[in-house]
């Protein structure tokens, strides 16, 4: 009886449509640890990559020799580097044309900066709509995958002369195999969430604040090229 009742062998005892919701669920918890170890990657680059760049941006370096050394990454400017380099080539791209006005320079680079923190931030968010899905909509499919199991269980039960506890014990055990399945797939993938979801939210804000900083920046340079 033991070995019968083991999680393993309730999932092979089971009806289809059960094992089909314990197929799905697998799936879906197999999807949300790939995205979890795929983002905790992408997170720790990224954050790594905005503090060796605002290291270097306040290290008091002049700001061509940094734009330069950033455009020719190998991988790309990623994290605030990307947004520096956007306003930094529109700042650039402004002066070329002479006669500038600081006010208007500057809010083209303030809407190049915003272009490529989107970028960035939507980069950052990429995986997280499915992590939601799964951690909101699994413990719902294994729940179903319950329901049925016990109609089904049910219906046996009552097609038998007799239902002892050995009887009825295997049948209802099988169906709650796939509610704890759909907690087992739900519960990483909602920490995961709010974890990965509060990183963004932070580095959301340091991009937010170099952005206001570094304006501030452009600015002064801006009003000396033009001399108001």
């Amino acid at each position: 009886m033991t070995a019968e009742l083991s999680p393993l062998a309730l999932m092979f005892q089971a009806s289809i449509p059960v094992q089909i919701v314990m197929i799905l669920l697998i799936l879906a918890s197999l999807v949300s640890w790939t995205i979890i170890f795929t983002k905790r990657r992408l997170l720790r680059r990224t954050r790594s990559a905005s503090d060796d760049f605002e290291a270097a941006f306040w290290s008091g370096g002049d700001l061509n020799t940094l734009y330069q050394s950033t455009a020719r990454g190998k991988r790309g400017a990623i994290g605030m580097a990307s947004i520096f380099e956007g306003g930094f080539r529109e700042f650039n791209r402004g002066l070329q044309q002479g006669n500038v006005i600081p006010d208007k320079l500057i809010e083209e680079c303030r809407r190049a900066m915003h272009v490529s923190q989107m970028r960035e931030v939507d980069r950052l968010e990429q995986g997280l709509a499915p992590l939601a899905t799964i951690g909101s909509t699994s413990p719902y499919v294994g729940l179903f995958g319950t329901v049925w199991g016990i109609m089904g269980a049910f219906i046996e039960i009552g097609n038998m002369q007799s239902a002892t506890l050995a009887t009825v014990a295997p049948p209802i055990a099988e169906a709650l195999i796939a509610t704890a399945m759909g907690l087992f797939a739900a519960i990483p993938a909602v920490i995961a969430y709010n974890h990965y979801a509060d990183k963004v939210v932070r580095l959301e804000y340091r991009y937010d604040g170099f952005m206001e900083e570094f304006s501030s920046i452009l600015q002064r340079h801006a009003r000396a090229k033009s001399g108001r």
